[in-house]
């Protein structure tokens, strides 16, 4: 891993055709519950990432046989549930795998012990700890369940559990852990966040109902397995990764002259919020090719560029779209006037506090922006024929979304732009690089 900065320019534009990562949110779980599931799973697309990497060996760890066959192609031989690990579980840098494990390792009668890098560590689990301790299991960890933590499972009883915040990997860790609870569980979303655990449970044979109440709620309820039945192995065609496909398309979006078709992008409405809004910005966004892969539809996406304007994103979208307000943040630099961007405080608990990281490397770029204890604004400036000077250098605090999203505004603005660690681009999408730099992109070693 390199210890050296990055260091993006402004240059030629942009063109030609990439494929998206393999989606990491649907990596994670095709791992899980391959394990938990008995028989063989198979995965075809995989995210090799190292987040993913981590997860695939804490499965191992946890009594399953992962191998891999060859690019993106693994198998996972399930044993029908977790057996007590032998060491500590180091989840990396990955906290949607360590919250979405403890919510599996849950459901059954043992101790597991997790750790993670520095910034893991730094992460609170308090939100995921709380309904698995309401359901019945205990953990020992520091203050508010900052890893390393340890979790005792097992004789979890049912839960009705209304979420505080809009949370995917919150409700997952619930679900994951309903499995083996007495009574199953419901979850009560404020608004409905990705479904990605709830289609996944289906295909490896769980039954998961799904409603929306006249009072807003988005309500799962997991009716938990038969006395002596278990999830059963299945095949597993991981999409392409919306997020991960949004750095080259906003790139595209912001440098004059580009053209870049990104293929196979998941297009799981819980899921496009970007892409929505970056349309109704006036970006030259088209969708082409859409079809059904392992129950999620996907396409191919054309951006071109584009001249943006502000909008006001409405706060019930964020969900579909919290991981991309980094890199929509950039591309609201480059538009005409501002774009608030509101109910978003899950950012400040991500692998950062997204939120600050954002607005704090803008700023040192030369862009307006307004923070918010919920949100930002950004005021862009091409309306008024400043160009974004560019020029800061970013402290991305190893946050991988903070780096990529400054490195696509270095591509446009007037300055070069440096990120200071990134090491941890490779967490979610290996290759990031070399993709940007095939395109056209001038990214390279401060």
């Amino acid at each position: 891993m390199t210890t050296a900065g990055l260091k993006s320019a402004p240059g030629g534009s942009l063109r030609g055709t990439v494929r998206a990562p393999g989606d990491k949110s649907i990596s994670h779980r095709s791992m899980i519950l391959g394990a938990l599931a008995s028989g063989t799973t198979t995965i075809e697309g995989l995210l090799e990432g190292d987040d993913v990497l981590a997860t695939a060996r804490a499965m191992q760890a946890f009594g399953a046989r992962v191998e891999k066959e060859g690019v993106g192609r693994w198998r996972v031989e399930g044993k029908g549930g977790f057996s007590e690990p032998a060491d500590v579980i180091d989840c990396g840098n990955a906290g949607t795998g360590v919250r979405l494990i403890m919510g599996a390792a849950a459901g059954f009668s043992m101790c597991a012990t997790f750790t993670g890098d520095a910034s893991l560590r730094g992460r609170p689990m308090g939100r995921v700890l709380d309904p698995l301790a309401r359901m019945g299991a205990t953990w020992y960890g520091r203050d508010k369940g900052r890893l390393p933590l340890t979790l005792k499972g097992g004789s979890l009883r049912g839960l009705v559990y209304t979420l505080p915040m809009a949370s995917a990997q919150v409700k997952s860790a619930v679900l994951l852990a309903g499995l083996h609870a007495e009574g199953g569980v419901e979850v009560v979303e404020p608004e409905a966040t990705r479904d990605h655990t709830e289609r996944m449970l289906r295909a490896f044979g769980a039954e998961v109902l799904v409603e929306d109440k006249p009072s807003g709620d988005h309500v799962v309820r997991h009716v938990r397995l038969p006395e002596g039945q278990k999830l059963k192995g299945t095949h597993v065609q991981v999409p392409g990764d919306p997020s991960s496909a949004a750095f080259p398309l906003v790139a595209a979006l912001i440098v004059p002259g580009s053209e870049v078709t990104v293929e196979g992008v998941m297009l799981n409405v819980l899921r496009t919020g970007l892409f929505t809004t970056l349309q109704e910005m006036g970006a030259d966004l088209t969708i082409s090719n859409v079809r059904v892969e392992s129950g999620e539809e996907v396409g191919d996406i054309t951006a071109r560029h584009s001249q943006l304007k502000g909008v006001v994103v409405p706060p019930e979208r964020a969900p579909a779209m919290i991981d991309e307000y980094p890199i929509l943040a950039v591309a609201a630099a480059f538009a005409d006037g501002p774009t608030v961007m509101r109910g978003i405080g899950e950012m400040r608990v991500k692998e950062s506090d997204r939120i600050a990281l954002t607005a704090a490397g803008l700023t040192a770029c030369g862009v307006t922006v307004e923070e918010e204890p919920e949100g930002m604004t950004v005021v862009g400036t091409q309306g008024g024929n400043h160009p974004v000077r560019g020029g800061g250098k970013v402290i991305t605090h190893g946050d991988h979304r903070i780096a990529m999203s400054h490195l696509i505004l270095g591509l446009a603005a007037e300055e070069p732009v440096e990120i200071d660690e990134p090491g941890m681009i490779a967490t979610s999408f290996p290759g990031f690089v070399s993709l940007m730099t095939g395109l056209g992109g001038s990214i390279a070693e401060a």
